[in-house]
């Protein structure tokens, strides 16, 4: 693999304005798609196989002018303080609004407030239920415009009118978050790389990938409904890898440029050693974030497969845009204005970095450390054992908003569970005597303690199937409401066995307890699959069983403690007014399973990224504890800086209205946070430490059978090493200045090769082993010199290349 991203990287470079040309069109192709897809839907649950689901199934034949799928609103009507709705005038204009509602595009029907007994005792409150004929995402935009013209009249009026249910549209949702990531993320790449351009090409490739990425999924809603959170975690993830993978190749180049190598070699390298690395990063984070779409639910599975896919996005973007925006950058990446004395320092190789002193400190050690680790990250895991879980409603809506105003306002004339209605579905068609059954279950619905309201059953035109309503007490989210909706359902056993009839409770409650309930029978399995085939590539990646197990675990400890913060925050209200959170209440239940999918991935990337650079020094000779200091001394800064990106882009979600954003937001940069910091950095190298060559022991048996993917590039090593290996003397050519370098972009090839340093100090001199490889880089320039090329090759010069080097990238075992 590294041979072959050596040749990508190579021919980027050189084709640079061809890749760049083939990208822009690519982006503009999509953006002309995109503009007529319809867009993405709000992200409705259903779930097959579950009892709600069916009885949906049954109303959708039975009760067709019900539109069991279709979108629901409540429009909710208050009167002014110190009056009443029943008042002759309030009554004439709430009986106007509901006229209007019924005129409505797509309305099937609008159940009157004053006829059908939705006025609360004190008579100041009441709402209107309206059903629409169309699901949730097809509610066209003259229907919002009614809702928004009834809201307006009543205001009008004097009375209070705010609108709730899915068939009300959600408010944009503002962009502060990307901005505020994008701008943190830039200052982090300007102090890692002291150098504008150096931290500019990862942000513009990165852009461009969450682009390309977002445009695809809005341009896939022409074939498949797709959930509106699907873009949002796109966005938010795709833009966080991409310029976390963007840095780490970058950081790469311009250490293969201060080791002597012309830009297009250096960039060759860099994709082929660290680009290797992205590539198995990034399917570890495909892979966990496909197998969301095992669970069975499509909202979960359009999440899925829309960030995977904007993950691949950023690999490719990486490994081909990236490369040719380094031939337009050339040398110039390395012109470091912004460098502080000490990083200048550094850059010379003189001093130690911090992450090389804190891999020393956790080394000589690595007992102390580790308990440190581990025992605090059990600490913060201990609220997790009050974990309680259930889908949001309106009640995590924005204070302020429409739909809270309308959830509030019913929960004060009504009750809770006004905002959580149960439909109780009555399947006679097996009964004898269906009239009896309905009435028996109507019967038992009223005798129940946390029942506030049944309304009569209703028949379908056949009679053998009945419709009844129930309203809990409790609120919609509270366990006492998933209490009920089980005892419902645990007499509809004895209704069967008296009367033939089966008893199924659907709803928005309903279905959201269904869901909750199969997300949390499918966290244990989809871990499973999840951690073992993301097991299988780490194997393939390190060829060591330790690492991989050793990965798996730590992952573990960042997810339980990151769901600790979690409770904590959400559920108690721990710091819940530093983080914005108006009201507490169970974990959403989409959030675990998400932050599993996603977590998982990202701590594979650092996994990757840094225990990769420790194999390439292990395989190159290293002891284990020294090749755990070099790894920190090459990858750890570039692992810090992507840490801290990731945190910042993910905290900029906070900012969110939407509780299920926000608490993702905040799911996700404390998880990293954990992960980046105090799993791989800290609990990492000092397991490695204590376990020395054990590390990296294989069982031969296992080595003779997975295959050699070649990540540290230790074949692309021999291979290049093989090529500059030449017998013959090399010619030293007369008039030749020492500062002369025909790069492949003519980008300062003086500061290459006459002791400028790559800091941009034109007095710091260039250390040996630097020379000695810029002399490496030089050789084949002077070779062509002497077979009577140019002194001042053309820009593209590199593409007439030797056949020998040719040769030997098809067949990187070739020696010369």
């Amino acid at each position: 693999m590294a041979t072959f991203l050596y040749r990508l990287g190579r021919l980027a470079f050189r084709r640079r304005r061809l890749v760049v040309m083939l990208w822009v069109a690519v982006l503009a192709a999509i953006g002309i798609g995109a503009m007529s897809a319809p867009g993405t839907s709000s992200g409705a649950l259903s779930v097959p196989g579950t009892q709600s689901q069916r009885a949906i199934d049954l109303l959708q034949k039975e009760f067709p002018q019900a539109s069991a799928d279709g979108a629901t609103a409540r429009v909710v009507f208050e009167a002014p303080s110190g009056q009443k709705l029943t008042s002759a005038a309030n009554k004439a204009e709430v009986e106007s609004l509901v006229a209007k509602l019924e005129k409505s595009p797509q309305v099937s029907g609008v159940s009157d407030p004053f006829s059908s007994g939705l006025v609360s005792k004190s008579g100041s409150i009441a709402y209107a239920q309206v059903s629409y004929k169309v699901a949730e995402a097809d509610v066209s935009g003259a229907a919002h415009s009614v809702q928004t013209d009834v809201v307006a009249q009543g205001e009008k009026a004097g009375l209070k009118v705010s609108l709730g249910g899915n068939a009300v549209k959600d408010k944009a949702a503002s962009k502060a978050a990307e901005l505020i990531g994008v701008g943190v993320a830039a200052v982090v790449l300007v102090i890692t790389f002291g150098s504008m351009i150096a931290a500019g090409l990862p942000l513009l490739t990165a852009i461009l990938g969450v682009a390309a990425a977002v445009l695809s999924v809005t341009l896939a809603t022409h074939f498949f409904d797709l959930a509106s959170s699907s873009t949002t975690l796109a966005l938010m993830l795709g833009l966080a890898v991409a310029i976390d993978y963007a840095l780490f190749i970058v950081s790469r180049y311009r250490n293969e440029i201060r080791d002597g190598h012309e830009p297009e070699e250096a960039c060759g390298r860099a994709v082929g050693t660290a680009g290797s690395a992205v590539v198995f990063a990034g399917l570890t984070v495909i892979v966990a974030l496909s197998g969301l779409s095992v669970i069975g639910i499509a909202m979960l599975t359009s999440m899925g497969l829309a960030s995977a896919f904007a993950v691949a996005v950023a690999v490719v973007i990486a490994l081909t845009l990236l490369p040719a925006m380094l031939g337009f950058a050339g040398m110039r990446i390395m012109k470091g204005r912004m460098l502080t004395r000490r990083m200048k320092a550094l850059e010379r190789g003189e001093g130690e970095s911090t992450g090389v002193r804190w891999a020393r400190f956790v080394t000589r050690n690595p007992v102390k450390v580790l308990a440190v680790s581990v025992v605090g990250l059990a600490l913060v895991a201990i609220p997790t054992m009050s974990l309680k879980m259930a889908l949001n409603d309106d009640s995590g809506k924005p204070p302020g908003s429409t739909q809270r105003i309308a959830y509030d306002t019913l929960s004060k004339g009504f009750g809770p569970g006004f905002n959580g209605p149960l439909t109780v579905v009555v399947d006679a068609r097996d009964s004898d005597d269906p009239k009896t059954a309905a009435k028996s279950a109507y019967s038992m619905l009223s005798k129940l303690d946390d029942v506030a309201a049944v309304r009569p059953p209703s028949f379908n035109e056949s009679g053998d199937v009945a419709l009844i309503g129930a309203v809990p007490k409790s609120a919609a989210t509270s366990e006492a409401t998933k209490d009920l909706v089980g005892e419902i359902r645990g007499h509809g056993t004895a209704l069967h066995q008296d009367t033939g009839a089966d008893l199924m409770v659907t709803g928005l409650t309903a279905v959201n307890i269904d869901v909750s309930t199969k997300l949390s029978d499918a966290l244990v399995p989809y871990l499973a699959i999840v951690v073992g085939l993301a097991l299988v590539l780490l194997l393939l990646v390190f060829r060591s069983i330790v690492i991989p197990l050793k990965a798996a675990l730590g992952f573990l400890l960042s997810v339980v403690s990151t769901l600790g913060v979690l409770v904590a925050v959400f559920q108690w209200g721990w710091l819940k007014d530093l983080f914005g959170v108006d009201q507490t209440g169970p974990i959403v239940s989409l959030l675990p399973i998400v932050l599993i999918g996603v977590v998982f991935g990202l701590a594979m990337d650092y996994e990757v990224f840094l225990v990769s650079r420790m194999r390439e020094e292990y395989v190159h000779g290293a002891e284990p504890t020294q090749a755990v200091v070099q790894g920190f001394r090459h990858s750890g800064r570039v692992v810090t800086a992507a840490a801290v990106i990731m945190v910042s882009v993910f905290s900029g979600f906070l900012l969110d209205d939407e509780a299920l954003i926000k608490s993702i937001g905040l799911g996700l940069a404390t998880a990293v946070f954990f992960d980046a910091f105090v799993v791989r950095m800290t609990i990492v190298p000092a397991v490695m430490t204590l376990l020395g060559h054990r590390s990296w022991t294989l069982p031969k048996w296992l080595d003779r059978v997975l295959p050699n993917v070649d990540v540290e590039g230790e074949k692309l090593r021999h291979a290049l090493e093989a090529e500059q290996t030449d017998p013959a003397p090399e010619p030293v050519l007369a008039g030749v200045a020492a500062g002369v370098h025909a790069g492949s972009d003519g980008h300062g090839g003086a500061h290459a090769f006459t002791g400028f340093h790559a800091s941009g100090d034109p007095d710091t001199p260039v250390p040996a082993q630097q020379a000695a490889g810029k002399a490496r880089g030089l050789s084949r320039f002077k070779q062509r010199l002497a077979r009577g090329g140019e002194a001042t090759a053309p820009a593209d010069s590199t593409e007439s290349e030797a056949p020998a080097r040719r040769k030997l990238l098809k067949n990187p075992m070739r020696r010369s």
